[in-house]
């Protein structure tokens, strides 16, 4: 039976930057980690910014274990082995189970990047850079539903128009320092004090996928930078095709003074310092930062006069004369092979 100090007894979870910034936050203030679960990085091909923590863990001497789903049996004994009184589960997109949202004394501490009640649910961080909308480091405490809990400290920031998803996530983590400066000293003393989220004033946020980058050249040019920027690093990026590659674009900025007008997506300038000038449904957009995505070994190169993306009526129609020249070299094969017979 593990025994009880008037300290609380943490443990911490999670994958990423925002739950090593917690680490790092919850050992300045001398709390009584008594445990640390990250995420294998065998599991973490698809979590953006992913950050190990047994560095940090084990050189403030705290237990730490790895895990491939928070949930399994074994991780639930080995939080119940440490006993604690307050789990934080911090950056981890995996949903806590009732099991163990119910073993900790005082309750799970969960994160998110918004100013709940606003903005409840999936990849925050990208829609908050495609909205240029504030956001907060808050810690509430978790129940069965999304980002519902009571709050137990939350800290704005400011996001512009000029911030990419990393800027975001500096000034996210600038703001979970303040906020666990500000609330760690009275949870280490055992004060517990949520305050409920007022649900009437509840938005939500729906999940992103990579696929959802796919830039629409039709799509005024404003649209498309916002959607450059929420979907650069550590996201996948915004992409579009040319030459049959994949090209993603991590950088891009407007262009305001040019007097040109072309075809949306028509490649109309090549500078060698400020990228390419497109032509987007309304306004230019330079790409002032490029990946090609190849497979084999040649690389496909942007060049002046070159249409991005695909024209979808051009591909069905060369799709449908490849089927018919197929299907009549299948008829002739089947001709011959009965005549041989």
């Amino acid at each position: 039976m593990v025994e009880r100090s008037d300290r609380p007894r943490i443990v911490l979870a999670g994958s990423v930057g925002s739950t090593r910034r917690t680490l790092a936050a919850l050992i300045r203030h001398r709390l009584n980690v008594v445990g640390v679960l990250g995420l294998r990085v065998e599991k973490s091909a698809n979590v953006s910014g992913y950050a190990r923590l047994d560095d940090l863990a084990n050189a403030a001497s705290i237990p730490y274990a790895e895990f491939d789903n928070i949930n399994t049996p074994e991780t639930i004994a080995m939080v119940q082995e440490w006993s604690p009184d307050v789990l934080f589960v911090v950056g981890l997109s995996q949903l806590v189970g009732p099991e163990l949202l119910a073993l900790p004394h005082l309750g799970c501490v969960g994160f998110h990047p918004t100013h709940l009640p606003e903005g409840r649910g999936r990849a925050p961080v990208a829609w908050l850079t495609m909205e240029n909308r504030p956001g907060a480091a808050t810690f509430f405490v978790m129940d069965e539903g999304a980002d519902s809990g009571p709050i137990l400290a939350q800290e704005p920031f400011e996001v512009t128009g000029q911030d990419y998803a990393s800027d975001v996530i500096r000034k996210l983590e600038d703001a979970i320092d303040v906020a666990l400066d500000r609330w760690l000293p009275h949870l280490n003393a055992g004060e517990w004090e949520p305050l409920p989220q007022d649900d009437r004033k509840a938005t939500y946020y729906g999940r992103r996928s990579p696929s959802d980058g796919l830039i629409d050249w039709n799509r005024p040019a404003r649209e498309i930078l916002a959607l450059v920027r929420a979907t650069s690093h550590p996201h996948p990026g915004a992409y579009t095709y040319a030459g049959g590659e994949k090209m993603i674009i991590w950088k891009a900025s407007l262009e305001k003074t040019i007097p040109y007008r072309g075809v949306p997506g028509r490649i109309l300038v090549v500078d060698e310092h400020k990228g390419f000038l497109v032509q987007t449904g309304d306004g230019l957009l330079w790409l002032e930062q490029v990946e090609a995505v190849t497979v084999g070994e040649s690389r496909p190169e942007l060049r002046l006069g070159m249409k991005l993306g695909y024209v979808v009526e051009d591909e069905i129609n060369k799709l449908a004369k490849r089927i018919q020249i197929l299907e009549e070299r299948l008829s002739r094969l089947e001709n011959e092979g009965r005549e041989k017979t």
